[in-house]
């Protein structure tokens, strides 16, 4: 490791440590504030938005399809976001199609998913959109996400069954996803998910920032605005930059030339 490269790794430390314990001390104060309760799960009611994205759930699936045909070549999540690698392992059972990662929007996926971009785009206070496949067999172990300022939203749109298999669980509870329904939760309280079948499970992946009372409402804003500068992010928004190139390669192909090249 060259020292500018010491140097880079050592600001960036500095940085995540500083910026750990001021978003620990903003989590106290959100429960205080938030107008959606402080609970593992949330009602698909509490969010107005839900129900065009369910209405529509069928023109999303339509447009994963063409996504899918090709989904041995996308990304793995620990591609995009090699911070995250504790989360997910080194395996390629998680793969991911990005249209948008803190505010910064990936042009080219979304432009291979119209109706998709145009419906999460309406979304309040939308930040992060991807189509997130879990293939055959994947666990992500337990976790929490970095900040609770946001509220995670997992459209299904390809649940195999049996439902049982293909679960997730938040503190002491465990849910299923339906096709063509929403679920919310908090990614602050501990959570993992399994697919154990032998199909792709895959899910329309929102974050969304979370409704607080003001003055805490700008705050957030704010806060959020400074993760999306951060090096992690930024970093991540690069690889998935060098991704974009490989995959309009990648869709551009036949089919054919597709599955044989993989």
């Amino acid at each position: 490791m060259s020292l500018d490269q010491l140097k880079a790794n050592l600001r960036r430390f500095f940085l995540y440590q500083i910026g750990a314990k001021i978003l620990q001390q903003l989590e106290t104060l959100i429960p205080q504030y938030s107008l959606v309760g402080d609970t593992p799960f949330f009602e698909s009611s509490q969010f107005v938005w839900t129900q065009e994205l369910e209405e529509n759930w069928e023109v999303i699936r339509q447009e994963l399809d063409g996504i899918l045909k090709h989904h041995q070549s996308l990304p793995n999540f620990q591609d995009i976001s090699p911070d995250q690698a504790n989360v997910t392992s080194t395996d390629d059972l998680w793969k991911t199609y990005f249209l948008f990662g803190y505010g910064i929007k990936a042009q080219q996926n979304c432009d291979r998913c119209p109706q998709t971009t145009q419906l999460v785009e309406k979304i309040p206070g939308m930040k992060t959109a991807f189509f997130s496949i879990m293939l055959p067999g994947k666990h992500i172990p337990p976790h929490r996400g970095p900040y609770k300022g946001v509220v995670r939203c997992l459209l299904g749109l390809k649940i195999p069954e049996p439902k049982t298999a293909c679960r997730i669980r938040v503190l002491d509870e465990i849910r299923h996803w339906q096709e063509g329904k929403t679920m919310l939760f908090d990614d602050s309280f501990e959570h993992e998910a399994w697919n154990d079948t032998d199909q792709l499970r895959v899910v329309l992946f929102l974050d969304i920032v979370r409704p607080l009372r003001f003055p805490l409402s700008w705050i957030n804003q704010g806060i959020i605005r400074l993760i999306a500068w951060s090096p992690y992010i930024q970093d991540a928004q690069a690889n998935q930059q060098q991704w974009d190139q490989r995959l309009a390669a990648i869709y551009a192909q036949p089919q054919d030339s597709v599955e044989a090249n993989s």
